[in-house]
């Protein structure tokens, strides 16, 4: 078995009653790299992040960890191992501050009177703050509600919790989807510092521009199934968007409507 390699699909295929959701995907993820998931919409890449990420386990194939085969019954087995999801969601309360999100069901507690234990939110805020810094994000008070926070800084903040709780696999569903160009290339710049960590990360997008300055090698889905998975130095962005636009397709398309008016 190769040991650089942290995760495994293996001719897996999912399906909802007569629907064939994903068929014969093998995905190989190494440690310690960008690994970008590409695909329009309906493209399957909602129930691939869910099969990794624990939410269904594949009715064919083999899903592998470390190089053992796993059937995880629950996110929660999957975040146990140390691969953490972040969807577009974020999972963020906006009406709660920057450190309660940050600690959310892991609080840091204290003692008081000697027997009440209570949240120590001193030692939350400054951990919370230290912890963003550590990964180029700023805040003044994390006390502040996230609610006040701009879209980029969310998701760093999601990105920073899971990497601090031990992920040794990033997840991430369209990080940049909502962002503007600003926002987007600091969440670029926040997987990139993931990588340097050593954690390796799944960059789920529709977005080549975003996808392959950060990405060391990329998976295309079309329709549930996989069109290949190409090193970045064996596929320029070109080819990558040709491929995704349905290169062959829009050729046809252009074709037909030659000489047509419209």
């Amino acid at each position: 078995m190769t040991t650089d390699l942290i995760l495994q699909l293996e001719n897996a295929s999912k399906y909802f009653g007569p629907v064939i959701a994903l068929s014969g995907i093998t995905l190989q993820l190494r440690r310690g790299e960008v690994h970008c998931l590409l695909g329009d919409n309906g493209a399957g890449k909602s129930t691939l992040i869910k099969m990794l990420a624990g939410c269904h386990a594949p009715d064919e194939g083999e899903y592998l960890v470390d190089g053992k085969p796993v059937r995880f019954k629950s996110p929660r087995e999957a975040l146990d191992v140390g691969i953490a999801t972040v969807y577009q969601d974020l999972a963020l309360v906006p009406l709660m501050s920057v450190a309660r999100n940050f600690f959310m069901g892991r609080e840091p507690m204290r003692r008081l009177f000697g027997a009440l234990p209570v949240m120590d939110h001193a030692l939350a805020e400054r951990t919370a703050a230290e912890r963003l810094a550590e990964m180029g994000i700023r805040v003044r008070d994390a006390g502040q509600l996230v609610g006040n926070m701009s879209g980029g800084e969310k998701q760093c903040l999601a990105i920073a919790r899971a990497i601090h709780f031990g992920a040794r696999v990033l997840i991430l569903d369209e990080p940049t989807a909502a962002l503007g160009v600003k926002q987007s290339v600091n969440v670029l710049r926040l997987i990139a510092r993931a990588r340097a960590r050593g954690i390796s990360v799944i960059f789920i997008t529709h977005n080549v521009n975003h996808a392959y300055p950060i990405g060391d090698r990329f998976t295309l889905l079309n329709r549930g199934k996989s069109m290949g998975t190409y090193a970045k130095a064996d596929v320029s962005k070109e080819a990558v968007l040709d491929m995704m636009a349905g290169g062959a397709e829009m050729k046809t398309l252009m074709h037909d409507l030659d000489g047509v008016t419209i």
